[in-house]
């Protein structure tokens, strides 16, 4: 029998014919600070999930690089973390906290199997990182769960649905070159108005909820510029720098490139675009593909410094957080280790460098009211909060308008949106409600993924609203552009979201209402 602790239940702990042994007197799904579980509860909590999945033979994790002891060891299990983690917020299961997530990791060091349950709460994780900040301790939480992943990538066999759609998605989003080919057939397939007839017809509706997922977030494109590969500094040069162009970056919002490339050379940066950059390994590092992730990051590394730039310039806040992890990735392999600290204390976010130079530039006037939505992995993994807002505050008549439960994910956490579609919804949902009762006139963010995530979704709601980068906001600040005329591309321009009619329609195989 567990007893309950002042900080709530203790965390429920996998037997050893792979049960889950939960406190007698905790709930299997109460509500969470008061407010209802989500619909998604129970199917993220109970019997769903991984049925294919087996025990590996033997420990549970090998040799290479298990999740620290020491580390787990810091989580006091003190409870700071509930609030701000957001399955935990959805469906209050403990295992889907990132206290009880980390039992589970203490419990395979003890020998506990990969069982399903386990499985399916550690694969549940965003890893949005928001319980690093909210943690009085000071636990390395993203060490922890990027270690354990991939473990379970090793050493977990998943149900073969699950593999082919992982499969391509880390064959696809990964790779530029892939990515850039399939701007053809997808732009041919936005001009012809197919998605808009499908989505009337309600034929969209049959498809798998992943490939739903994928067809639903993909953003208008556009006609790409090619990036010099030098652009000079206006007026006196403060630095040189690198441009990380990225994967979905590059591939589907290169107006945010262009207009980091302006903006930089606006405040006094000789600016390098180095050609061929290969990804920079995030969304593999993030799944526990680790092999993968090495090898992007080592010829990330090859790539600046051939270059020979002074800082790594990066504008998606998924590269950042993982550039700046390249020292860890890194650490064992010969040779590489120095060069991947070097690279990784190089690299900065645009808002990071832009704060930290200070303007030059006039700013002209941007009267309109702005939405700031935080990223995740700019806020929590790496605590760059201020520097986006001092930007902005420094726009004239500019006005931020800061989100509710600005800590929460929106649920797009790279992948997160494909692998768990149903979640990630809800989560979506919840960020787009918050984001309109800020009354703004446009949402500014410093990702990809989240652009996507929020802006389909308001779409959804019948709410459509221009979304932007803060750096196409400052570059619009700086040439003197319109606020009606940055509002208008940022609201039908290249990167954002076709206005589907998504009106629900009678599935074909259901009865018509009864009058």
């Amino acid at each position: 029998m567990t007893a309950d602790t002042p900080n709530g239940p203790l965390p429920a702990r996998n037997s050893a014919d792979g049960t889950v042994e939960r406190p007698a007197t905790a709930p299997a799904s109460p509500p969470v600070l008061g407010v209802p579980v989500a619909p998604s509860a129970g199917a993220a909590t109970v019997a769903l999930g991984m049925p294919a999945s087996a025990p590996p033979p033997g420990s549970p994790f090998d040799a290479v690089h298990p999740p620290d002891a020491a580390l787990i060891g810091d989580c006091v299990h003190c409870g700071f973390c509930l609030p701000t983690c957001p399955t935990y917020v959805l469906w209050g299961e403990e295992m889907d906290s990132p206290r009880g997530r980390i039992d589970i990791m203490k419990g395979g060091l003890e020998g506990d199997a990969f069982d399903a349950n386990s499985v399916r709460h550690l694969d549940q994780c965003l890893g949005c990182m928001a319980c690093m900040t909210a943690c009085p301790s000071g636990v390395q939480y993203d060490k922890l769960i990027e270690s354990t992943r991939a473990q379970l990538e090793r050493r977990v066999r998943r149900p073969r649905g699950e593999r082919l759609l992982r499969a391509l998605i880390y064959h696809l989003f990964p790779y530029p070159r892939r990515l850039r080919a399939l701007r053809g057939p997808l732009r041919a397939y936005q001009a012809s108005g197919i998605g808009r007839l499908l989505a009337r017809a309600g034929v969209l509706r049959w498809l798998p909820r992943p490939l739903q997922a994928m067809e639903s977030l993909a953003p208008k494109l556009g006609h790409v510029d090619k990036l010099p590969e030098h652009t000079p500094a206006v007026g006196t040069r403060r630095r040189t720098v690198g441009l990380l162009t990225g994967c979905v970056q590059g591939t589907f919002f290169p107006d945010v490139n262009a207009a980091t490339v302006r903006v930089l050379a606006a405040e006094g940066c000789d600016v390098i675009v180095p050609r061929r950059q290969s990804c920079c390994g995030a969304l593999s590092a993030h799944a526990g593909r680790a092999p993968e992730a090495e090898r992007f990051a080592k010829s990330v590394i090859e790539t600046f410094e051939a270059a020979g730039v002074d800082t790594v310039v990066v504008n998606a806040a998924g590269c950042g957080s993982n550039l700046k992890e390249y020292g860890h990735q890194l650490r064992d392999e010969p040779g590489w280790a120095e060069r991947a600290e070097a690279l990784a204390a190089k690299a900065m976010d645009i808002t990071e460098l832009l704060d930290q130079l200070g303007p030059v530039a006039p700013r002209h006037p941007l009267p309109m009211t702005v939405a700031y939505q935080d990223a995740c992995h700019l806020s929590h993994a790496q605590s760059v909060r201020d520097q986006p807002r001092h930007l902005l505050r420094g726009v004239p008549e500019l006005e931020i308008r800061e989100l509710a439960e600005a800590e929460i994910c929106c649920g797009s956490a790279g992948t997160y949106n494909l692998l768990h579609p149903e979640p990630a919804r809800e989560l979506g949902e919840r960020k787009a409600k918050a984001v309109l009762a800020t009354g703004a006139q446009v949402m500014v963010t410093a990702n990809p993924g989240c652009w996507m995530q929020v802006a389909t979704t308001l779409t959804r709601m019948g709410e459509r609203m221009p979304v932007a980068h803060t750096v196409q906001v400052l570059d619009a600040s700086i040439r003197g552009v319109p606020v009606d005329r940055l509002l208008a591309r940022a609201l039908d321009g290249p990167g954002t979201v076709l206005p589907y009619d998504t009106t629900p329609r009678p599935s074909p195989r259901s009865s018509p209402p009864v009058a």
